[in-house]
Parts: structure tokens; C-alpha cells; sequence
């Protein structure tokens, strides 16, 4: 029905957002026969505004059309295996790759992973600046050994006894997976074995989903209705997926326009999630962030504060990167804080002195630092601010605020202990190393978001790897941020497991001393041993805080 063009997606409906991981699981749940819920349509005639499935489509060859309400992320995943089609994510085609372990143990082995925020909209999103790997080969091949499906590597390809899905479901015959596992001989007890599980595998084309169809008689603000419901009820939906049913349902043809302004932005190195432009709307149509009155909200105040908070996005993005030079939203602690600045620029008219500017940069970077919005209710925080500028208030009644929450503005060493790289600290970390000039060790390119080739992409460095430090300390010790630092692919490789007592003379040698105290990183061989971890780690988080109260003028 999807590549027939006989089921198509509404407006209302949110994008396609699952990771390869999320498709593995679903897999291997069909597969297993486990139930994965039903199917809700609409077969309507009336004209409603549509957008593109992830996959591709033919024209739709009937009068009457069905439309998609809920299972859009399980349909579009399976016709994407099951065909071999590409998805479209973010303007991006890329294929869904999947392999199959016909080795497999006969039941499950490795525990499914939640996702305990039920929020799936960020799940495409990759980090910007790379980790080191955690695991070593061994133990990864021993954990996808006990897995049924994996999303496909390289060399998991290689082995024989992987096979890829979408072959399976293109060919009927097992002869060249049977083949290809080294089975030359039906006598081989392992040939009955892999053809009832790729016969399982292939069954799974033929599973049934329960369908329930809405009535031709329903309207679309009735459908609309019914969509809020269902995915309110089952919280499979955050509130701006909801928010946007209920919008696109007054405003037709609305959504176009939201992703035509998010790509504009995207392009300008900006890709947020369609969520915060609605979100963004929201306070500039009604002074405060929260969805709840959006279906309330007349069409004509919804396309108002839209071209206003178009507006304010510019200013604040464009304020973002010029001003406070944060030129990713890789390196923000919350995207809240574009709304707070847009919505600051558009209570000024856009008219702000030097000193002003100066003050609503300190709080932007103080409030990154702090996670002002990423800290217990993010909304009922933003609303505040939004409330402090309503009121006339500025830089300095924010900063205020911000104390209040968090008690100081400047950076205690303490308050670096325990941290790991999902802090918002880690990210203004990056941030001060690179306004000191932090460059690579080997390559003496400046540290950046944006590099191109594996080589130079920009990972953090565990200083002293995990490997030295594994018997000894605890993995959340060896994660802390001081013990981490920004440098390029090749030299993270180069370096591997080896300790800083090893790898620091040699580099010293070659490269400035500059480009460690850029990262406040000590180098006195007394603190470079195993023995003195702790030692080392209470002079860098001293250091670090020293550099970052410097960069944030809280000095």
C-alpha cells in the first residue's frame, strides 16, 4: 500500500525519526512473533494537506485516499527493510542495513534498551565531537554473537554466518546463504537449522497488523481530534508532535512553511528539531512556552507569531554565533535558550547598546554553562524568563534569575567533580579551550566542530585511558572531564592506551607546551602515574575552573 502510493501521511503527522537500532528491535520482536500493535487509517475523500513518507512512493491511482494516524515509524521502517528502499531523515537518503545471525541463540539473550525519556525525536542526531571506543573487539563480537539481528558493520559482513536482511526478503531461495556459511552438504545438521530461520526471517513479510479505520463520515478537525487522543493517551507523541497536529489542522499547508524556515537555518549550521520553531511560535503568540493553548489559539494569531518568531530566531541565531561565538547546536546545553534570546531581541525591537550586548552574551554563556533550561522544569523555567522579559526586565534581571537557581555564577572546582561529557560544563570546556587557542597535538589545527576526514574530526581524549586506569578506578572516575581533552582522530588513535607517563614527553618534544595549557592540562611527571589519577585530576579541575570563570567574566 506505501510504495503503491495507496496509504499517504497528513500533515499533522511528525516526521520519521527511528534509528537503525529502534528498526533491529522492532525486527527482531516480528520475528519472534511478539505482538507490536495495531494500525490507524482514515479513508477519506476529502482533500487534506499531505506530506511525503520517508520512503519512496508511486502516485496514489485512486479517488478515495487512506491516511496514516498511527505507525508511521513501524510501516515506514519495514517497507524501507523489506523493499531495500533508502529513508529520507533530515534531507538526508540513507538505507536501513540490517544483519542477520543465522547462529543465533534460540532465545534472547541481550535485554532491549529503553528509552526512558519516550522522546524520539532526537534519536537521529549524532555527536559532534566522537568518544572513544568503550569496548574491545572481543567483547563486542561476544555481544553481537548473542544478538539476532544487528545493524550491519563491515566486518560483521564478512562473516559468514551474517546475512543481509533485505537479501533474505529479495530472494526466495537459501541456496547462497546456505552456501556462503560453508554448507556444501544437506547432511550438514546446520542446513535444516538456517533454512527454517531464514523461512522464520521471511514469514515476517507475511505478519498481520490489526488495522482500525476511521469512518469517511469524520471530519479533519475530528480526525485531528482523534490523533491528539490516541498518541496523548499512549505518550508516544511529545506535546510539539501533538501541538502540530492541532495547528496544521487550523493553519493547512502550515507545516511546509515550519520546514522550509528549519532547513534555511539547518543550512546556516543550525539543525534544530522542528519542535523549539513551534515552541518558538508559541511564546511569540502567546508570551509563554507551554502547548496547552494552541488549540485555542485563532489561525490569524498562529500565523502573526509565526513571522514574528521567524524574526527572533534570525536574531538569535545569528546572535549565537557572531556574538558569543557558539557556532553549533552541538554546543548548547539546551535549545531553550534560542527562545529566550530571540524572544529578548524582539522585546528590544532589535535595538540593543554595546553594553547590553555584552551583558546578554555573559548570560548566555552563563547559562549554557549552568544548563539553566537542561535543570529541574525546563518550561516553568523558560516561562519565567519569558515572564522577566514580558515585564521589561533585561541581561541583568536574567542573570538574576540564573542566581537565584543556582546559587553562583562562576565555576568551582568542585563543581567539576563527577561531571562526564553530557555535561553542560564539558561543552563550555570546549568552548574556553578553543578562545585560548587549543590546537591539535600532532596536526596544530585548531580545535573545531567542523573538520573534515576521519583524521582530523574532532573526538575527546580520555588523558588517561580507560584501559590504564580499568582495576583501579571506577569507570565514572575515568569519565570525568578532567580527564578529558579535545583532540583530533588520527592522534587519538595514535596515542591508543597508552599512558600519559608514555605519551606526553614524546609530544612535548614536538608540539608547544601551549597546546596543553591551552587545555589546562599538567604535565609534571609527578602526576602522570596511575597512583596519583586523583592527584592530577584535583590540579586540572582547578585549572579548568580558573580558565572557565575567565572565559565567562565572573572572575
Amino acid at each position: 500500500m506505501i510504495e503503491r502510493g495507496e496509504l499517504r501521511l497528513p500533515e499533522m503527522q511528525r516526521r520519521y525519526v527511528w534509528r537503525s537500532t529502534r528498526v533491529r528491535d522492532l525486527l527482531d520482536s516480528l520475528y519472534r512473533g511478539y505482538p507490536s500493535g495495531a494500525i490507524l487509517l482514515w479513508e477519506t475523500n476529502e482533500k487534506v494537506p499531505l506530506q511525503d513518507f520517508a520512503v519512496s512512493q508511486q502516485g496514489n491511482p485512486y479517488q478515495s485516499t487512506r491516511l496514516l494516524l498511527d505507525g508511521q515509524q513501524r510501516l515506514t521502517s519495514l517497507s524501507a527493510v523489506i523493499r531495500g528502499e533508502t529513508v529520507s531523515v533530515r534531507g538526508r537518503k540513507k538505507p536501513i542495513e540490517l544483519l542477520f545471525n543465522l547462529e543465533h541463540p534460540d532465545a534472547p539473550t541481550v535485554v532491549t534498551e529503553v528509552n526512558e525519556e519516550g522522546d524520539d525525536e532526537d534519536e537521529d542526531d549524532e555527536d559532534l565531537i566522537d568518544d572513544e571506543a568503550d569496548s574491545s573487539e572481543d567483547e563486542l563480537q561476544k555481544r553481537f554473537d548473542r544478538m539476532t539481528f544487528v545493524v550491519a558493520t563491515k566486518k560483521l559482513e564478512q562473516l559468514p554466518q551474517w546475512v543481509k536482511v533485505t537479501e533474505v526478503f529479495k530472494s526466495d531461495s537459501d541456496r547462497p546463504f546456505l552456501k556462503r556459511a560453508g554448507i556444501t552438504d544437506f547432511e550438514d545438521p546446520r542446513a535444516e537449522k538456517y533454512g527454517q530461520r531464514l523461512a522464520r526471517l521471511r514469514r515476517v513479510r507475511k505478519y498481520v497488523y490489526r488495522m482500525d479505520i476511521l469512518e469517511r463520515s469524520l471530519s479533519y478537525d475530528e480526525v485531528t481530534e482523534i490523533f491528539v487522543r490516541v498518541n496523548s493517551l499512549g505518550a508516544k507523541l511529545r506535546s510539539s508532535d501533538l501541538a502540530l497536529a492541532q495547528i496544521t489542522a487550523k493553519w493547512r499547508g502550515a507545516l511546509k512553511t515550519f520546514q522550509a524556515f528549519q532547513e534555511s537555518c539547518a543550512k546556516t549550521g543550525f539543525e534544530l528539531d522542528l519542535g523549539i520553531y513551534l515552541k518558538n511560535l508559541v511564546a511569540f503568540a502567546t508570551g509563554q512556552s507551554r502547548f496547552l493553548t494552541v488549540s485555542g489559539l485563532p489561525v490569524e494569531t498562529l500565523q502573526q507569531g509565526w513571522k514574528a518568531s521567524v524574526e527572533g530566531m534570525e536574531f538569535a541565531l545569528n546572535f549565537l554565533k557572531s556574538n558569543a561565538e557558539i557556532d553549533s547546536p552541538a554546543l548548547l546545553s539546551s535549545p531553550f535558550l534560542v527562545v529566550t534570546l530571540g524572544y529578548y531581541g524582539h522585546k528590544r525591537g532589535y535595538q540593543i547598546g554595546g553594553d547590553e550586548a555584552k551583558a546578554l552574551r555573559q548570560w548566555v554563556l552563563i547559562a549554557n554553562a549552568k544548563g539553566r533550561y537542561s535543570r529541574g522544569s525546563s518550561e516553568t523555567l523558560l516561562d519565567q524568563d519569558l515572564a522577566t522579559l514580558r515585564q521589561g526586565g533585561g541581561a541583568s534581571e536574567l542573570l538574576d534569575r540564573l542566581r537565584l537557581q543556582v546559587g553562583r555564577l562562576d565555576v568551582a572546582p568542585d563543581e567539576l567533580e563527577g561531571r562526564n561529557q553530557r555535561s553542560a560544563l564539558f561543552k563550555t570546556m570546549f568552548l574556553a579551550f578553543r578562545a585560548a587557542g587549543a590546537r591539535d597535538w600532532h596536526s596544530n589545527l585548531a580545535i573545531a566542530l567542523g573538520h573534515r576526514g576521519v583524521q582530523h574530526r574532532l573526538q575527546f581524549h580520555h588523558i588517561f585511558p580507560k584501559a590504564v586506569l580499568k582495576g583501579s578506578h571506577t569507570a565514572r572516575e575515568a569519565d570525568d572531564i578532567a580527564n578529558l581533552a579535545f583532540i583530533g582522530g588520527k592522534t587519538n588513535r595514535q596515542i591508543s592506551d597508552k599512558p600519559p607517563s608514555q605519551y606526553f614527553p614524546a609530544l612535548l618534544e614536538k608540539a608547544s607546551r601551549a597546546g596543553f595549557d591551552a587545555q589546562c592540562i599538567p604535565t609534571e611527571p609527578a602526576v602522570l602515574g596511575v597512583g596519583t589519577y586523583k592527584q592530577f585530576l584535583a590540579e586540572r579541575r582547578l585549572a579548568v575552573s580558573r580558565r572557565l570563570n575567565e572565559f565567562l567574566g565572573v572572575q
